[in-house]
Parts: C-alpha cells; structure tokens; sequence
C-alpha cells in the first residue's frame, strides 16, 4: 500500500505552513524568480539532488529565470505527506 492521500483537514493545515505554495487540483505549486538563469538551474540541480534523495520527483518547468515546481503523488492520485515534505525541502533550499 502506497502513501495515502490528505484529507481535506489535513491539507488545509499542511497548506498553512507553506504560505509561498499554492493548490492546483490534485497538486500544489509554487514560483520563483532566480537572479540570473545559471542561478535558476543551479536551484534546479539541487532540488533534484533532494528529490532523488526523497525518492519524490516534483515537475520543474524552467523559463529563463522563472521556476516552477509542480508536486502530486502520481502513484495516489493527489496530495500525500510526500508532496508537503518535498514543499517544505524545496522552501529549505530557496531560502
């Protein structure tokens, strides 16, 4: 049996803590501005390294200096602990 998803409550109070992220259907997101475009894939290198780390893979869409990371547990359906986890890393390595 695989990470089950977040109820509501759950999700309402996992959201809370990750002000910078917002809810898109089954995932959650968030956007960034790097300072330059080497800069913005240096970011993505190192929150690959985490995810390979985690075992949890967040969609990165990379336009020039804008960053996008889109997670959802594919394998669930939705939103899991993992998904909030990733968030959370991911906002470590941001700063």
């Amino acid at each position: 049996m695989g990470t089950p998803l977040l109820s509501a409550p759950e999700l309402t109070i996992a959201m809370a803590t990750l002000p910078q992220w917002s809810r898109d259907g089954d995932a959650i997101t968030r956007t960034v501005q790097a300072p330059s475009f080497l800069a913005g894939i240096e970011t993505v290198r190192e929150v690959a390294a985490a995810a390979e780390a985690a075992d949890h893979h967040p969609d990165i869409d990379i336009r020039w200096r804008t960053l996008r990371f889109t997670l959802s547990t594919h394998s669930a359906g939705g939103l899991t602990s993992l998904d909030t986890a990733m968030a959370h890393t991911i906002d470590g390595l941001l700063g």
